[in-house]
C-alpha cells in the first residue's frame, strides 16, 4: 500500500511539474474586457487572427477574460482584477469598457475595438498621435447614422416617422444621434428615442416602439442593444416595424438593413494592434486606425415578412443579401 502511496504522490508531483513547465512557455498574458457576455463575433474573429500571427491560446498566450454581461457599473471592478493579474496588454471591447481600464491603469497597454468616436470621447489626445498608454481600431460609425436614414427612406419612400434605439451609458450613442438629427432634419423625418440599459428592459421598451405608431426602427451601435438582437428583430418585424442598424450580426437576426464597417475585417485589425504592442510597440506612437471597408447587407426575408419592395438601386450596391 505504502508503494500505491508513492506512485500517487509521485504522479501528483509529475502533473504540478507539467502545469509549472506549461506556464513558464507563456510569453505574454493579456485581458479581454468586454460590456457584453460574448462580444458580437468579436473573441472568436480576434484570437483567430492572433493565432495566425504566432499568439496560441494555451501554448504562448494566456487569455483572462472579463465580462460585464451588460452591466457596465460592473466594468470598472473587472478592469481592476485584470490590472491585478499584471496583464501585459488590455483589449477593451466598446467605449464604455476602453473608459473603465483607463480609470484602471495608465501604464498597462490599452487596445480598444468597437469604439465609434475614440477621440470625442477622450479616450485619445488625437487619432494620428493618441498619446498616453490608448490605441485601437475605430468603427468611424457615427458618421453613418444618417446614411442609415437614407436607406430605410429609399426602401420606404413615404417614412416620416422613426423610433431611435440608444443605450444611454453608452457615451458614443449620444455622438451617433447628433448625426442622425441632422439628418432627419435635412430628409423630413421626425425622430422619437427609446432608451435601453438593460437587457430586461428590452420587451417593456419594444412594447414602447410599436405603440408609438412609428415605421422603422434605427438601433444605434452598441453591445447591450445587439446582445438583444434576435428578440428586437422578432418583434420588430412581427409589428411591421422596419430596421435598420451599423452592425452585419443584426442583419443575421432579422434586422432589415445594415449598413457599417466590416466587422471581420475590424477585427483583424484589433489582433494586428494587438500583435504590435506585444512585440513592443508603445500605444503612444501607434495612431487609431480608421476603418478602410464598409459593407451593406439587406435581408429579404425581412422585406418580404414586411411587404416591401426593395429597390434595385440598394440592391445592387448590397455586399450580401440574405435571402
Amino acid at each position: 500500500m505504502r508503494g500505491l502511496g508513492s506512485i500517487a504522490a509521485a504522479g501528483v508531483l509529475f502533473t504540478f511539474a507539467l502545469s509549472v513547465a506549461a506556464q513558464s512557455t507563456v510569453a505574454h498574458r493579456i485581458g479581454y474586457l468586454t460590456v457584453g457576455t460574448v462580444s458580437v463575433k468579436g473573441p472568436p474573429l480576434l484570437f483567430e487572427e492572433l493565432r495566425r500571427l504566432g499568439h496560441v491560446e494555451g501554448r504562448n498566450l494566456a487569455v483572462e477574460r472579463r465580462h460585464a454581461a451588460g452591466k457596465t457599473d460592473r466594468l470598472d471592478a473587472l478592469a481592476r482584477e485584470l490590472v491585478a493579474l499584471k496583464v501585459d496588454l488590455i483589449i477593451a471591447s466598446a467605449t464604455p469598457a476602453v473608459q473603465a481600464a483607463q480609470r484602471a491603469t495608465s501604464t498597462i497597454p490599452i487596445v480598444f475595438a468597437l469604439v465609434v468616436d475614440p477621440l470625442g470621447a477622450g479616450l485619445v489626445a488625437s487619432l494620428s498621435r493618441p498619446g498616453a498608454n490608448v490605441t485601437g481600431v475605430s468603427l468611424l460609425s457615427a458618421e453613418l447614422s444618417g446614411k442609415r436614414l437614407e436607406l430605410l427612406q429609399e426602401v420606404m419612400p413615404k417614412l416620416t416617422r422613426v423610433a431611435v434605439l440608444a443605450n444611454p451609458t453608452n457615451e458614443s450613442n449620444a455622438l451617433q444621434l447628433r448625426h442622425l438629427q441632422s439628418a432627419a432634419k435635412t430628409r423630413g423625418v421626425s425622430l422619437q428615442m427609446f432608451e435601453m440599459s438593460t437587457g430586461a428592459q428590452t420587451a417593456r421598451v419594444l412594447d414602447a416602439v410599436v405603440r408609438s405608431g412609428a415605421d422603422a426602427l434605427i438601433a444605434l451601435d452598441d453591445q447591450l442593444i445587439a446582445a438583444q438582437r434576435a428578440e428586437i428583430a422578432a418583434a420588430t418585424r412581427s409589428h411591421g416595424v422596419a430596421t435598420a442598424t451599423g452592425v452585419g450580426v443584426l442583419a443575421e437576426a432579422g434586422f432589415l438593413i445594415a449598413y457599417g464597417p466590416n466587422i471581420s475585417e475590424h477585427f483583424r485589425r484589433v489582433a494586428a494592434y494587438a500583435d504590435k504592442v506585444l512585440k513592443g510597440a508603445k500605444p503612444a506612437d501607434l495612431p487609431v486606425e480608421q476603418p478602410a471597408e464598409f459593407e451593406l447587407i439587406v435581408n429579404m426575408k425581412t422585406a418580404r415578412a414586411l411587404g416591401l419592395v426593395v429597390p434595385n438601386s440598394v440592391l445592387l450596391r448590397a455586399n450580401r443579401i440574405i435571402d
